[in-house]
């Protein structure tokens, strides 16, 4: 069980090493990072277990212009010890809510095509492949599957006894 909690720059540390961890070769750079957790259009968060609030397992970002009706999920990283129990599917469902918010229509993202589990994770949400950008991920000259999702309104049901 995680708590899930927006991140801001306090958090730099600790997601950089969760980001060098889980992506040791195409890592982003601190002063990248840095930038995404303090631009007024991003939207990070970060999960951790009950009552150790330092010690991140996960973090999730989003790039999403408030009234623009697009939007793009920048990074999802989970630590090896937290995967296969459903955090990332939460973080991912947090962006997808946190982006219609904020007016989005539709949410896009990409995903090394070489990483089978998060693809699958990705097309299980509804996402569907749109396009390839080759070469994308550098210095292994992987290729990006680019994934859009046309973002579902909230479903709502009337209260029992109403």
């Amino acid at each position: 069980m995680w708590q899930l909690r927006r991140a801001g720059v306090d958090d730099l540390d600790a997601i950089m090493e969760i980001e060098h961890a889980v992506f040791p070769r195409d890592a982003w750079s601190r002063e990248s990072m840095r930038a995404e957790l303090a631009s007024a259009h991003g939207f990070y968060l970060v999960a951790f277990q009950p009552g150790q609030p330092e010690r991140l397992d996960a973090y999730a970002g989003l790039l999403a212009t408030r009234g623009a009706t697009q939007a793009d999920i920048q990074s999802v990283a989970v630590a090896e010890h937290a995967r296969r129990r459903g955090l990332a599917r939460t973080m991912v469902q947090s962006l997808v809510a946190e982006a219609r918010d904020r007016g989005a229509r539709e949410i896009f993202l990409e995903v090394r095509v070489d990483n089978p589990n998060a693809a699958s994770l990705y097309d299980s949400l509804g996402f569907e492949r749109i396009a390839v950008r080759k070469g994308y991920y550098q210095p292994d000259n992987v290729d990006a599957a680019v994934m859009r999702l046309t973002i579902p309104e909230p479903k709502t049901s009337p209260a029992v006894g109403s």
